[in-house]
């Protein structure tokens, strides 16, 4: 059983996470004062490397908040101004802080991970093997669907489970993959208990395995979107389907899953709005990751013929 914290236990525990925009800022903001209340010492601060250009303070403060990090995460860092702009401090932070955990970027980013007893940048070699699988094959050589490299994503952790020693540090790593990929309320917040119950260490050793912390929580991986929908979102293509005599141009507009399962939807919704007031039938479908073509083809086409009448892409 978890071990009971008290509230009066204030110990610091400074979470920082950076990443390319704020998609998810929205969650990090409802999660915060619920893990505050089960880890009361807790600092959550999120930065978004998108908006630096725009304020260089910013990119100042997220140096500031890295340099204080228990627990580090930097991810979806491709940028090579963003990159050299961030090294410096996740470097120097590297050796001090609880955990670092690096994903879904530049290979000089991802191998500054360091959990446990598992240090990517020693180690890069077979784990980065498994990241590329992840990853897909290049473009003209049957790239990997999103479902399928979600599908070994799921995979992973079930089998390191039995493995014992640093796999389970591993294990930790491809989780908090899964956790941040399915960014709901739910998986956010798991997603840093299980980071602080696994890894938190010195001042903050008393955190270590005093959580409850639940299992990803799974989304589909290509389904549909409406804000009147039950739940807002299905796999059933036949959850907006026309009903008969229904005789209005259908407008496919293409979504970010990343977006509506943050719930960070209010432009989604206004140009969904906007269109149904043209009188126009709007479906509006998402896929995992980059490749918007799952997507397409189940929802805007039917037996090789597109089956909407336009398509508006809201990916970016």
């Amino acid at each position: 059983m978890p071990k009971p914290i008290s509230v009066a236990d204030k110990t610091p525990v400074n979470v920082v996470i950076v990443t390319l925009d704020s998609h998810l800022a929205g969650a990090a903001e409802r999660a915060r004062p619920l893990l505050q209340q089960e880890i009361p010492g807790l600092r959550l601060t999120l930065h978004a490397a998108a908006e630096w250009d725009d304020d260089p303070k910013l990119l100042e403060r997220c140096r500031a908040d890295i340099a204080k990090g228990d627990i580090v995460i930097a991810t979806m860092l491709f940028m090579d101004d963003q990159i050299r702009a961030l090294m410096p401090a996740l470097e120097a932070r590297r050796q001090s802080c609880d955990a670092m955990v690096s994903f879904m970027s530049a290979g000089e980013v991802i191998k500054l991970t360091k959990i446990g007893k598992m240090d990517f940048a020693k180690e890069a070699k077979g784990i980065m093997g498994l990241i590329k699988r992840l990853r897909g094959k290049p473009r003209g050589q049957n790239q990997s669907s999103g479902e399928r490299q979600m599908a070994m994503l799921r995979r992973l952790p079930r089998l390191l489970r039995f493995i014992p020693g640093s796999a389970q540090d591993l294990r930790a790593y491809f989780l908090t993959m899964q956790y941040w990929l399915a960014g709901s309320d739910e998986n956010f917040a798991n997603m840093i208990r299980s980071l602080v119950n696994r890894f938190a260490a010195g001042p903050r050793l008393a955190l270590a395995g005093s959580l409850e912390v639940a299992a990803p929580i799974t989304y589909p991986e290509v389904g549909i979107y409406h804000p009147r929908l039950e739940g807002r979102m299905s796999a059933d293509p036949a959850a907006l389907a026309a009903k008969a005599g229904d005789e209005r141009p259908t407008v496919g507009v293409l979504l970010m899953r990343s977006y509506v399962l943050a719930e960070n939807t209010r432009h989604y919704d206004a140009v969904i709005a906007a269109l149904e007031a043209k009188g126009m039938r709007v479906v509006p479908a998402f896929a995992c990751g980059l490749d918007g073509r799952p997507a397409i083809e189940r929802f805007f086409m039917k037996d090789g013929a597109p089956a909407i009448d336009a398509l508006v892409s809201l990916t970016g």
